[in-house]
């Protein structure tokens, strides 16, 4: 005989998806802008979308309200992260304060293999934005900021540096245009150049350029609130 409650619970695949993999899908959906800021992340609907159980979706909200993607409310639940755009504004001061001395010094102590590393990463960004590949483009653009905090070999700065790409890429989310993705080509082209050429000081100066273009390029007005149908957004 079936339990009372049998018939309001998923049906759970064989092979339940990894919170890693719920993370992603999540997080491609509001970079997508199919999840809009606000957007209530009901555990229910959750775990008929992904197939899983109720633990599998509460442990892949805490890594997401861990990285800043989703905020927990008590005794609500959880919710598609919702930044303003002074606090948009703030990430990027952030940025300005520390990934410009971070180009600096990546360009400063960079080596052979760094700057093969860089080039090939390049060559993956540019693929992504000639074939229409926002999302793709949006990640591989915050990873070009990452690797340089990598190259750097300051690992305060290189965790700060991970936070606020993060937080970017939401913003790039949820405040950009459809066609827009984090950074141009040529910016990242140029940054590459002075980091070839072990250029500091250029590096640092093209760097500011770059992240004020990317912001001044955001649409930074309080974004509307809209209702989504999860099920709908996730299940294949």
């Amino acid at each position: 005989m079936k339990s009372l409650g049998s018939a309001a619970e998923p049906e759970i695949r064989d092979e339940e998806l990894a919170e890693e993999e719920i993370v992603a899908r999540i997080f491609e959906a509001i970079i997508d802008q199919r999840l809009p800021p606000g957007t209530k992340l009901s555990e229910a609907a959750l775990c008929e979308a992904f197939g899983v159980g109720r633990m599998r979706i509460r442990q892949s909200l805490l890594l997401l309200a861990s990285r800043e993607v989703v905020n927990l409310l008590p005794n609500r639940g959880a919710f598609v992260a919702s930044p303003s755009a002074e606090q948009a504004r703030e990430v990027f001061e952030a940025r300005l304060m520390i990934e410009p001395n971070v180009a600096r010094l990546a360009a400063e102590r960079t080596s052979d293999s760094d700057v093969e590393r860089l080039q090939r990463h390049l060559q993956l960004e540019h693929e992504a934005n000639h074939s229409g590949k926002r999302r793709d483009a949006i990640r591989l653009s915050g990873q070009f900021h990452v690797l340089l905090a990598e190259i750097a070999g300051n690992t305060v700065a290189l965790r700060m540096v991970k936070e606020l790409v993060t937080r970017t890429s939401l913003i790039i989310g949820i405040f950009g245009s459809p066609g827009v993705s984090n950074c141009r080509d040529e910016d990242h082209d140029e940054i590459f150049e002075a980091f070839r050429t072990r250029n500091g000081s250029a590096a640092a100066a093209l760097m500011a350029d770059h992240l004020r273009h990317i912001e001044q390029h955001l649409e930074l007005n309080d974004p509307a609130d809209a209702a989504s149908d999860l099920v709908a957004i996730f299940r294949k």
